[in-house]
């Protein structure tokens, strides 16, 4: 697979999230450069080894990683696709296998990923059901969540049944297990960051998957032109410069950000 080295001259994304143990993250950053209008996966690392991967103004990508950008699409929104609006899409359509007329359910409905997932499902003609915190509940609306529940009032098992299709972010553990109570008999739990039980989602008679599979060069193509085209939009929480990538995973880890936060390479 050939190799494209290219100065980078715009907005990198960054992503951190702990997985396993706490003691590892995955980074995924967005870069562009000398290739007009391309956009990549940069890599994924250790926490702490992200920072002094992207302490460059060259990187190298495969050539089948890049994915034109269509007119209109800014970098600062090209860099919120990885990682979050691919992810959404994967949830839904790859995993999920969601349909027009639909319940979907989404944990986290303010967050990198949810904020892409209601807007797709919402996209896609189904009945959308966000969870998320007070300050986060107009928001969500906004984004165009038929329902929303404020998960620190409110116990979604209890307003909530007969859901198709359920997304569960950045939380798992109890919520996932009560989640599955609220899915119909052989709807779908799709879990982003940890392996759901399987034991317990056949005593509920549901089929519950991890989101693993990685999003095809179509899918990318599709989503990158819903957001030039305006049918869904990037929320971004911040857009620090590269000399303080610290202070970018800090916030990320803290997990108290509304949308994508961002690296800008040059001033």
């Amino acid at each position: 697979m050939g190799k494209v080295t290219r100065r980078v001259r715009s907005p990198a994304n960054i992503c951190a999230a702990s997985c396993g143990n706490g003691q590892e993250g995955v980074g995924y950053i967005a870069v562009f450069g000398m290739i007009v209008g391309a956009y990549a996966e940069y890599g994924i690392a250790k926490v702490n080894q992200l920072a002094k991967m992207s302490n460059a103004e060259y990187s190298a990508a495969p050539v089948d990683d890049l994915v034109k950008l269509p007119d209109g699409l800014s970098f600062e929104d090209a860099a919120t696709i990885r990682a979050g609006a691919d992810t959404a899409w994967k949830a839904l359509f790859t995993e999920g296998e969601l349909e027009a007329g639909q319940t979907v359910l989404i944990h986290a409905a303010a967050g990198g990923v949810g904020q892409f997932a209601v807007q797709l499902a919402k996209w896609k003609g189904a009945h959308v059901i966000g969870i998320a915190s007070t300050s986060n509940l107009s928001f969500v609306k906004s984004l165009g969540a038929d329902q929303v529940i404020d998960y620190t009032t409110t116990a979604f098992e209890e307003v909530v049944k007969e859901v198709d299709l359920l997304i569960v972010d950045a939380v798992g553990g109890d919520t996932e297990n009560r989640s599955m109570a609220v899915l119909k008999q052989g709807g779908i739990l799709v879990a982003l960051t940890q392996p759901p039980s399987q034991e317990n989602a056949q005593k509920h008679g549901i089929t519950a998957k991890f989101n693993t599979k990685f999003p095809t060069y179509a899918n990318l193509q599709t989503v990158a032109q819903l957001i030039a085209d305006g049918a869904i939009r990037a929320e971004i929480d911040s857009i620090f410069p590269l000399s303080q990538a610290n202070k970018a995973l800090e916030k990320s880890e803290a997990k108290h950000g509304r949308g994508r936060i961002l690296l800008r390479i040059n001033p």
